[in-house]
């Protein structure tokens, strides 16, 4: 109680101290940009603003525009008109990234109409995003993640139509997407990822300048929509999805792709491994039955890691896996596949393949005994299959008893 009420009271006088030593009348920066700058101060804990932190160097006996060397750092303005002598200066970025400071975002951010770029991440912001911040009209980064905010996302988010960046990841927001979203059309990157977020993703396709796309570790449902086709990373782990993923077919610049952990089912087909630029694939935790693998010839297959573990494939492991020649690492543990690995497997592990997982399946047959000599810095396990398996193989132990392999009951 008593550090309660001793905080209030040195945030009193700190507030006091800022307004009192606030130079408005001799200021080249705007007055109204300066008055903004004081609030976001007086809006922190003066506790968390440390020595070291950009906000620690605000000294209002100075001008903010017109400060060089340690004052105002994370602070970017105009250049008046020179021969305008009555023009004034406007902030134009403000980044406190990593101060650790602990407070609320103030409403009257969205008097800095000239702002272009605002980086409030890694602090520990808390409460909602003002509405107000759908003023900053030239606003083309917006970058808030990791911090608590909690609530909605502004609902006329998409009035930002100059914001490029977009990120407000690993807060508390909750709700749906707001469907204006899909008015950014200048986004490249747009980043919602852990959050509390609900409800369908929009129809994202018109944001035709999207590149990369995070939603991933919410509690997002409904099936997949069409999605702009320069899109070059799609990441949506761990939320609610389900129905067939045929929409991804479609992008060319695919690189990385995350499905992992929702309810897709159907088949993972060959469309996926015909994508040129892709490189990473995870639909692993999901409920597909079918894998297709194309034979891959063009020498410009990129896809070097591979995880479909945790699904309900079945079938004979597939051949063609042999023929993309970046691919290092694989994963095809805890789904149905039987009868016995290829033997054009072995060719490529301990050599080009580094990491190989059949844990919990239904294979069979024998792991041939040269194997003790190449497998060397290789990871992964054949373990609970019915493998025959040489002695000191250390991927392969843990196999099944006997009774259980001609049981009928494999899993």
């Amino acid at each position: 109680m008593a550090r309660s009420v001793n905080s209030i009271f040195f945030t009193f006088l700190y507030i006091s101290f800022i307004y009192t030593l606030s130079p408005y009348v001799n200021a080249t920066t705007s007055q109204s940009d300066i008055q903004v700058l004081v609030a976001i101060k007086t809006s922190i804990d003066p506790f968390s603003i440390t020595p070291d932190s950009f906000l620690s160097s605000w000294d209002f006996n100075l001008d903010p525009c017109e400060t060089t060397g340690a004052s105002f750092l994370g602070i970017l303005c105009t250049v008046p008109d020179q021969v305008d002598t009555n023009a004034t200066s406007r902030i134009i970025e403000i980044d406190l990234e990593g101060d650790g400071l602990e407070g609320f975002l103030t409403s009257s951010i969205g008097n800095l109409t000239e702002l272009v770029t605002l980086n409030l991440g890694r602090n520990k912001f808390r409460g909602p995003v003002p509405e107000s911040i759908t003023n900053l009209r030239k606003l083309t980064s917006l970058q808030l993640y990791e911090n608590f905010f909690s609530g909605s996302l502004v609902d006329d988010i998409g009035v930002l139509t100059k914001l490029e960046t977009l990120d407000v990841s690993n807060n508390r927001l909750s709700g749906s997407i707001p469907s204006s979203i899909t008015s950014l059309r200048s986004l490249t990157r747009l980043d919602l990822s852990n959050n509390e977020f609900t409800g369908k993703i929009p129809q994202l396709n018109g944001l035709w300048l999207l590149s990369s796309f995070d939603i991933s570790n919410n509690q997002i449902y409904g099936n997949l929509p069409q999605f702009p086709l320069k899109i070059k990373t799609l990441s949506l782990s761990h939320n609610l999805l389900s129905g067939h993923i045929t929409p991804v077919h479609k992008l060319r610049h695919l690189s990385t792709l995350d499905l992992s952990d929702n309810r897709f089912s159907g088949g993972i087909n060959k469309g996926i491994f015909m994508l040129p630029e892709l490189s990473h694939v995870n639909v692993s935790v999901n409920r597909f039955t079918v894998f297709e693998v194309v034979e891959f010839s063009d020498k410009k297959s990129q896809l070097h890691t591979l995880d479909v573990h945790a699904n309900r494939l079945h079938g004979h492991l597939p051949v063609n896996l042999v023929t993309y020649p970046n691919l290092t690492e694989i994963n095809l543990g805890h789904n149905l596949f039987s009868g016995e690995i290829p033997s054009e497997y072995w060719s490529r592990l301990g050599f080009s393949w580094r990491n190989l997982n059949l844990e919990y399946n239904n294979l069979e047959g024998s792991v041939p005994r040269e194997l003790n000599r190449t497998l060397e810095g290789v990871q992964g396990s054949f373990e609970h299959n019915c493998l025959i398996c040489p002695k000191g193989l250390q991927l392969c132990h843990g196999q099944r008893t006997a009774s259980e392999c001609h049981g009928g009951d494999h899993n």
